[in-house]
């Protein structure tokens, strides 16, 4: 069983347990609910939903071939929502202590947002979403935390190199980040290094953040879904090679697992969140 299979005998298994209502879509016949809120832990708060459709995922849209990808149970935007949403109205900096962003003590977090944009250069038109971002107190030194989420997409095939253009007569972009800059040429135009992690993306998003913050002022967190296996093995080796690289560079980059992220919120803030908890474990786990 790979990685993409494994998620998806997980997912399989919680419909059955919580007799949750599925379509079967698509020539490998993958589950979807039937709208995206049946896929949630919580409705879509309407602020949130207007994020998300300012975004370029296309997620909340269905369209003549497939429904829309907030229904697929296996869908990152969805695992991002149930792990986020709930927080949005509550203390921000007990998910963001729980995710390694700060310190316990830390009550700096003050918003969550979902699908953000940061341009990377005025010479691009697009400009890379990233998935969750954690705004901080204008007087903190680190003024937002990026997050990446990734459920099943890793294990689906080979990850997208880093467009050449990135690459061509913008010295500015690169300023200060010397070792990311040299293994950002590796992997342009193709990533012949990386197949599960999408390293290409990360190094986007840390141009962008850079770009409006400065190097030293954001933290860019990878939060990923752990399989078992070679892929799960191997995707690790990846996270940690690249975490090397930012290392090296003094960005901070960590990473931490899904799995990782419910048990460290069932261990320190279980009691009061139990239904929240409970979901995750269940889905999740």
């Amino acid at each position: 069983m790979n990685g993409f299979e494994y998620i998806i005998t997980k997912q399989i298994d919680w419909i059955n347990r919580n007799s949750i209502n599925v379509g079967l879509i698509g020539k490998k016949e993958l589950p979807y609910t039937n709208t995206f809120n049946e896929n949630l832990f919580e409705p879509l708060h309407s602020e949130i939903k207007s994020e998300i459709e300012k975004g370029d995922g296309g997620e909340l849209k269905d369209n003549t071939k497939y429904p829309a990808k907030m229904r697929a149970v296996h869908s990152s935007s969805a695992i991002g929502v149930n792990v986020f949403q709930y927080w949005k109205n509550k203390n921000i900096s007990e998910i963001a202590y729980s995710l390694g962003l700060c310190s316990k003590k830390n009550q700096n977090s003050q918003e969550i947002k979902f699908e953000q944009k940061f341009t990377i250069s005025d010479k691009f038109s697009h400009s890379p979403n990233i998935d969750v971002v954690i705004g901080n107190k204008k007087t903190s030194k680190v003024k937002v935390f990026g997050i990446e989420c990734k459920f099943s997409e890793p294990y689906k095939g080979k990850s997208s190199g880093l467009k050449e253009k990135y690459l061509i007569n913008i010295p500015k972009l690169w300023k200060n980040i010397p070792n990311l800059h040299e293994f950002a040429k590796t992997i342009s135009p193709n990533n012949n290094t990386h197949r599960y992690l999408h390293s290409a993306q990360l190094i986007k998003h840390i141009l962008g953040l850079k770009n409006k913050y400065g190097k030293g002022d954001f933290r860019l967190l990878y939060l990923w879904y752990d399989v078992s296996g070679d892929a799960g093995c191997k995707h690790r080796k990846e996270i940690t090679e690249f975490a090397e690289i930012a290392k090296q560079d003094n960005v901070k980059f960590h990473s931490i697992s899904y799995q990782e992220l419910i048990i460290k919120l069932k261990n320190k803030f279980y009691k009061g969140n139990e239904k929240y908890i409970d979901y995750l474990a269940d889905r999740y786990l």
